[in-house]
């Protein structure tokens, strides 16, 4: 498997499980250091399920056996302890009690430790492949809804400036018939934590249709929206009380966009510096002069 924290990977495939493996997969969460002490048979009495379910559990994330799982858990711990990012050991709950000090301190950790793991997922061929594709677009789409949405404005923000022509779709009607325009010369971008969120999927499955290329930014590599696409951006999330989902992985996925971003001005760098030699003064003539008091 990639080089990206196993406790990612679960936390990624959990949805999807139920029931025993389930359990099985939200003690490993709780409590990963003890679970590298655990035997197979153990892990399964402490969850009340049995050993041939722990190892199911294992190979439901894609994991090849419970040892391949200890030794995966084990090189997760060693980074922590050897890097700056996973140095601070921190509960990422945060209670009403908590003061203002922990709160910038679990958050400031998880939004490091997600932004590490992401460039860790990095695949550097389909990043390559994924800038190639939109360096040479006629048109490029973006789509995304809900905090993705937010993601997908931002990435056309980006892109705009240094001479592409792109649009960030965040209403599927819309999206959807921008998609049915598209042409092979054309490359599509969805963008969903989840990827399976059906707004974001069904108008990247009609750009594909249409011959565009189409590439996915998600957490989960056997989502719906990564298997719809020709080339797939992993991010990890950065989930803290009270920012689940999305919002805990914004921070990562912008990183990702950042790539793509400065991957593409180098490969079009005329187009990319002629535009923002045309734009570079726009700012600065609207920013108010500060009025010296007498």
């Amino acid at each position: 498997m990639p080089p990206t924290d196993v406790t990612a990977l679960i936390r990624t495939e959990l949805p999807r499980l139920a029931g025993s493996l389930r359990k099985v997969g939200e003690l490993i969460l709780d409590d990963p250091a003890a679970v590298t002490r655990c035997s197979a048979a153990e892990l399964g009495r402490r969850t009340g399920t049995s050993q041939a379910t722990v190892t199911r559990f294992c190979r439901a994330i894609g994991l090849e056996s419970y040892q391949h799982l200890l030794i995966e858990l084990a090189q997760e711990r060693g980074r922590g302890e050897v890097s700056d990012w996973g140095s601070t050991e921190i509960d990422t709950d945060i209670s009403p009690d908590d003061g203002l000090e922990r709160v910038v301190q679990v958050i400031g950790v998880a939004d490091l430790r997600a932004i590490q793991q992401t460039i860790d997922r990095i695949d550097l061929d389909a990043l390559e492949r994924a800038s190639q594709a939109l360096a040479k677009a006629r048109r490029i789409d973006v789509y995304g809804v809900g905090g993705s949405g937010a993601v997908a404005q931002e990435t056309e923000t980006r892109l705009f400036r240094i001479g592409c022509q792109v649009r960030g779709w965040t209403e599927v009607h819309g999206a959807a018939t921008s998609a049915a325009l598209l042409t092979p010369a054309d490359v599509a971008i969805g963008i969903s934590h989840s990827g399976a969120t059906r707004e974001t999927l069904e108008p990247l499955e009609t750009a594909r249709e249409r011959g565009a290329t189409t590439i996915a930014l998600t957490t989960d590599p056997r989502s719906p929206l990564a298997r719809a696409a020709d080339i797939r951006l992993l991010s990890a999330a950065s989930e803290t009380s009270f920012r689940t989902g999305s919002i805990g992985g914004r921070h990562s996925v912008l990183m990702l966009v950042d790539c793509l971003y400065v991957r593409v001005a180098q490969l079009s760098y005329q187009r990319a510096s002629a535009s923002l030699a045309l734009t570079d003064h726009i700012t600065p003539r609207h920013a108010v002069k500060s009025r010296r008091r007498k």
